[in-house]
């Protein structure tokens, strides 16, 4: 079931900007193989919409876009990978040796 969204709601818009083939030609042959997609998140502008149609949104910094709606209320699904062993006591290292500096200057 499609969700509905309204004026004012956060969202996320989705625009083809360029065709496939349509592309620059000095980029690479598989570039050039796909369009050239925008994925925006900003406030819809319009009184109320449901997913997949045509939509205007005002961006966190003022930018009015247009593109489907694609969803409601997104999420932030990144994340920042397994942790590095090796930065997870880098800084306890380095005030370590920033202590150890100080002392020798006493």
């Amino acid at each position: 079931m499609a969700r509905k969204a309204t004026r004012g709601q956060w969202v996320q818009v989705h625009r083809i900007v360029l065709a496939a083939g349509a592309r620059a030609p000095q980029i690479p042959p598989e570039t050039q193989t796909v369009p050239l997609e925008m994925w925006v998140k900003g406030f819809l502008t319009t009184d109320s919409a449901t997913e997949g149609e045509e939509v205007t949104i005002e961006t966190v910094t003022g930018r009015e876009l247009t593109g489907r709606l694609v969803d409601a209320q997104p999420q932030y699904r990144h994340g920042f990978g397994e942790p590095v062993p090796e930065l997870l006591t880098i800084g306890r290292e380095c005030r370590e040796i920033i202590a150890r500096a100080r002392e020798g200057r006493r």
